[in-house]
């Protein structure tokens, strides 16, 4: 019985989104224009539930290139109308549309000619007429068995604000480079951090000359403890790689490749990366590869770095 119910729950939810589909049109068109023109913020409103939902669809905006903020309906009548400014553009949630404080925060920043949105699920509610811009998210019924508590309302709420949110970052353009700057810290930052951003270089790289001999090709690998020395021309290009495995295998071959050149016993052609690629990427060239170090290449071709595996599981790249 419990899972009967909870299989009608998630049905008349997801039919709920499905139905924001065609909820979208001029008014979510109309909706995009004034938040990407605006010279302000964005600033969510609701109260309830409603504001809840409000708080997260303001939080993915801003983590996606749209500057916005929460403001609680309630609260705002008490003072906190100060936080919405000349330029910024509301965007004011209530299913019923009959929320009290919401109309009268949308004929406030009327009076301040602050352009308004409704996101409502009538279209001849006092919220809906008090604002500029209706959105749509109408729904046949609540997920509620009481057709009463806001669940399948909020829940198309929420997916449309995920549409409003990543339609404004299409638009703008939103890379992947600038998520990382609004995104320093966690696991999502860790994701689109860069090589450069957790290369070794200077003396930290370990390598060689094309004419240094094979002993301190040895040293080298022991020293800077990466299992693996670069091979370096004059001009500072990479020639090729030395690796403990490479090392093991001369050995076995003939002791004499010890009195060669580390030019004359380099693995040629060398996977390498590009300092401006995404760390995780590293990772995944070094397991596709099964290889545990990268040298980093400039444009030119001149050595300017080395990443190890083991730098980017200490960066929590996994």
């Amino acid at each position: 019985m419990s899972l009967d119910a909870a299989r009608r729950v998630l049905e008349i939810e997801a039919d709920s989104v499905r139905r924001q589909i065609d909820n979208l049109g001029p008014g979510f068109l109309a909706a995009i224009e004034a938040i990407e023109t605006t010279r302000g913020r964005l600033c969510l409103t609701g109260i309830g539930k409603s504001g809840l939902i409000a708080e997260k669809i303001a939080a993915t905006l801003a983590s996606t290139g749209t500057p916005a903020y929460f403001l609680h309906a309630g609260e705002a009548s008490h003072g906190d109308l100060g936080m919405l400014m000349p330029g910024d553009v509301v965007l004011a949630l209530s299913y019923s549309g009959e929320t009290p404080e919401v109309v009268r925060l949308l004929e406030f920043a009327r009076l301040r000619e602050i352009r308004t949105i409704a996101m409502a699920g009538f279209p001849e509610s006092s919220v809906a007429r008090a604002a500029d811009i209706f959105v749509s998210v109408a729904i046949p019924r609540e997920a509620c068995p009481l057709n009463l508590a806001p669940t399948a309302s909020t829940t198309a709420m929420l997916a449309m604000g995920d549409a409003l949110a990543m339609s404004l970052s299409v638009q703008r353009g939103f890379r992947p480079e600038d998520f990382a700057l609004l995104h320093p810290a966690g696991s999502l930052g860790r994701r689109f951090l860069k090589v450069r951003d957790l290369m070794r270089t200077g003396d930290r790289i370990p390598q060689v000359s094309i004419a240094a001999p094979m002993t301190e090709a040895i040293h080298e690998m022991s020293r800077k403890m990466m299992g693996v020395t670069a091979v370096v021309e004059p001009g500072g290009g990479l020639k090729g790689v030395i690796s403990d495995g490479d090392l093991r295998r001369m050995l076995e071959k003939d002791l004499a490749e010890l009195g060669k050149t580390a030019g004359n016993c380099c693995r040629l052609n060398p996977r390498t990366i590009s300092a401006d690629e995404f760390a995780f990427g590293a990772l995944e060239t070094m397991r596709a590869s099964r290889i545990t170090s990268l040298f980093v290449l400039a444009a030119d071709g001149r050595l300017e770095g080395a990443l190890h595996m083991h730098d980017l599981l200490s960066a929590g790249i996994h």
